[in-house]
């Protein structure tokens, strides 16, 4: 029975060796949250916060390109990422571009331009790029101004940043940059911070 039980692990081990692991992911996914860094300061210091936002997605490498206007095309509609289009998680209702969004997970787009992006929250999730992007089912669409950049910023990045009525979600790539205001009524679930960087 031992010897069994040996040659067993013996066969499990080797299949474990034997079997291939897919390699990095060339643009790694990421997570923010608001509060910034909610499971740290929140659930591992005890801060007072509730947890408002939190948004998932795929971080692409600038690699000395140009991004928007040659990489990213004006006009088109933008995962905000690479991989899966960019999803954002609200756990409680919050109001975009004067519109009041219920609690829950929906996808994040951006149609883009030189001097605007028009920011879009769409219903449907679980999505692959924005081949199959559906503007039916869009929620909101608000445009936000773009600023330029003093130095590029070489991976695609999302943070949140704490503001009087809520939260701005920041993405900066390259040399560009757009806040999304998401503004909530309860000013006690800020705990505040100004980036969501990760220690």
């Amino acid at each position: 029975m031992l010897l069994i039980v040996i040659a067993g692990l013996t066969s499990l081990s080797g299949y474990a060796q034997d079997k291939k692991m897919p390699p990095l992911d060339a643009s790694p996914m990421d997570m923010a949250y608001y509060p910034v860094m909610y499971p740290y300061v929140v659930k591992v210091k005890g801060e007072p916060g509730s947890l408002v936002a939190r948004v998932i997605y795929s971080r692409p490498q600038k690699k000395g390109r140009k991004i928007f206007g040659e990489l990213e095309s004006y006009g088109e509609i933008y995962r905000l990422g690479a991989n899966e289009a960019t999803e954002i998680e609200f756990f409680r209702p919050v109001t975009i571009g004067g519109k009041n969004i219920p609690k829950g997970r929906y996808t994040l787009y951006a149609q883009l331009s030189e001097q605007k992006w028009t920011m879009i929250v769409n219903r449907e999730t679980d999505i692959w790029g924005a081949f199959k992007y559906d503007q039916h089912k869009d929620v909101v669409r608000t445009e936000v101004p773009v600023t330029k950049l003093s130095s590029p910023v070489e991976p695609f990045t999302i943070v949140f940043e704490k503001a009087d009525y809520g939260a701005n979600l920041v993405v900066a790539w390259d040399t560009t940059s757009v806040s999304l205001p998401i503004k909530w009524s309860d000013k006690a679930t800020s705990t505040g911070g100004k980036t969501g960087k990760k220690k």
